[in-house]
């Protein structure tokens, strides 16, 4: 696939995965690659303008082996390392070399991977689990970076724009689920109290940034989870502060991502978040719950104001994980709700139909959403799809059933008090990163634009 625009803004060689790629560079990335050159291309601005994005044979394989799945398997995906054995593969599946050498074989220009397993990633959370427990630091630099940089900067991937996602939700648990606020949790105040984000994420963009091809993007959440100004400030100044420890500096960070594997909409389009409804604003409805942004593209740019003025390049570039925020199907509003009250008119107006606007896990209902685009509207450098279609957020399964249980990820879920609460999650999921066949179908047929 080639993205063109003008300025800034995994099993081992099987044949029917050759074959697959072989297709794949025929049919989908149809345009002529660029001439090799002798040395490393020069940085630019925007590592996704007239890039040919490398198309994970192993996704595509699964995708389109599904019911219509072969009108999206070759849309470029980024490739997952969530914990030290997906370095050099296991269980069958490619390891990072292998995906590098399946993009130069596409003649790709860009390759994106995702490095997700900080020591007590996602501050302990059971689903999806982290292997490296809280006194892990070393291990993740030796056994888990360190591998990872040595990889990237051989000579034969020279020519590949290599874009890094650096451990996705992790700074911006350090802001909302620590201290005072009610959703604290004592391994994340630990993992504050230690800096063992900082300082894994900083040796982290300190060793990309010896790779003259590599390109580091931070991840910025969503707005439902740090779009209020007691949140994104602070996020600002830890993500700065991350970029600056352990050997790192700004200039390490190309650019940041916004709404990785999460479902929040582009823009809402029948309702805006100062709308006022007999009397009372729309920022008073329980769903937009007094944040000023109800949806990612304004979000991502506040963003990107802020910590420009924290301190990182006015340079740097901001693109949106679209790979599960269509949501398109019957339930999609075509206008504004008629309805007097103001919850009642948001509820009928959004697009995102999320049951509460913070769940994450296998939503219901969710669709593809913007296929992967280079500079889509001023001020975003790319659409991108971070979070490949069809593999599960984490298991559906009970508690007490022998594996890692996250409640959110329950279809069934009853907090302690027995009060009810809507996950909007999809029953029998598998683990995280597993293929979820239903949750890929349901994405096809949900899809916007529609497939």
């Amino acid at each position: 696939m080639t993205m063109p625009g003008r300025g800034r803004v995994p099993a081992r060689g099987r044949p029917v995965l050759a074959t697959l790629v072989s297709v794949l560079v025929v049919g989908v990335l149809a345009s002529p690659g660029p001439a090799r050159a002798a040395d490393p291309p020069p940085r630019v601005d925007n590592p996704y303008v007239g890039a040919r994005v490398y198309v994970n044979p192993e996704w595509a394989e699964r995708a389109a082996a599904e019911p219509g799945g072969d009108a999206v398997a070759g849309q470029p995906t980024a490739v997952w390392l969530d914990r030290i054995a997906r370095i050099e593969g296991e269980a069958g599946r490619m390891g990072l070399r292998e995906h590098l050498d399946a993009a130069v074989a596409q003649h790709a220009d860009l390759i994106q991977v995702t490095l997700y397993d900080l020591p007590a990633r996602d501050c302990g959370r059971r689903a999806p689990p982290g292997e490296l427990s809280i006194e892990d630091i070393a291990r993740y630099r030796a056994e888990f970076i360190d591998p990872i940089v040595e990889i990237l900067a051989a000579p034969r991937y020279a020519d590949l724009r290599i874009v890094t996602f650096v451990e996705p939700n992790s700074l911006p648990n350090l802001v909302v689920n620590t201290g005072a606020r009610y959703t604290a949790t004592p391994a994340c105040d630990e993992v504050q109290a230690r800096g063992t984000y900082q300082q894994g994420i900083g040796y982290a963009l300190a060793r990309l940034g010896t790779v003259p091809n590599v390109y580091a993007y931070l991840d910025i959440s969503h707005h439902a989870e740090v779009g209020w100004p007691e949140d994104s400030g602070p996020l600002a100044a830890l993500l700065f502060q991350a970029a600056t420890a352990a050997g790192s500096t700004a200039a390490n960070v190309h650019g940041f991502v916004a709404n990785t594997a999460n479902y929040s909409v582009l823009r809402e389009e029948y309702f805006r978040a100062d709308d006022v409804i007999n009397g009372q604003p729309v920022y008073q409805s329980r769903w937009v719950d007094w944040n000023p942004f109800i949806d990612e593209v304004p979000y991502a740019r506040h963003l990107r104001e802020l910590l420009t003025g924290a301190g990182f390049s006015p340079a740097a570039g901001v693109i949106v994980d679209t790979s599960r925020n269509g949501w398109g199907g019957p339930a999609r509003p075509t206008g504004p709700a008629t309805a007097g009250d103001v919850n009642t008119y948001v509820d009928g107006s959004r697009i995102d139909r999320r049951a509460r606007v913070g769940n994450w896990c296998n939503q219901k209902g969710s669709g593809l959403g913007q296929r992967p685009a280079v500079e889509p509207e001023p001020g975003i450098d790319a659409y991108v799809w971070v979070k490949p279609p069809g593999e599960s957020d984490g298991a559906s399964g009970r508690p007490n059933t022998g594996q890692p249980y996250e409640p959110l990820c329950d279809p069934y879920y009853l907090p302690p008090r027995g009060s009810s609460y809507d996950t909007g999650a999809m029953p029998d999921a598998p683990p995280f990163g597993e293929w979820f066949p239903a949750h890929f179908r349901q994405l096809l047929a949900s899809a916007w634009p529609p497939v």
